[in-house]
């Protein structure tokens, strides 16, 4: 499964699964390579979202009043 960011979901699952020492096996390796994939493609629109070069972070964030 490679998405439009040229990542490879099913060799990453391989290569983390392998480095984390956790077993992947065939019965649930499509799942994680699905996920994976929907991953990067949700990273690839926060990375390709336009900020103006004056834009900066807040300061600090509180979850109060806001239902959390």
């Amino acid at each position: 499964m490679n998405d439009a960011s040229g990542l490879d979901a099913k060799a990453y699952a391989a290569s983390m699964a392998q480095a984390l020492g956790l077993p992947l096996t065939p019965e649930y390796a499509p799942q994680v390579e699905a996920n994976l994939a929907l991953a990067f493609r949700l990273v690839q629109l926060v990375l390709d979202f336009p900020l103006p070069d004056e834009a900066e972070p807040a300061p600090v964030f509180s979850a109060e009043g806001h239902g959390a």
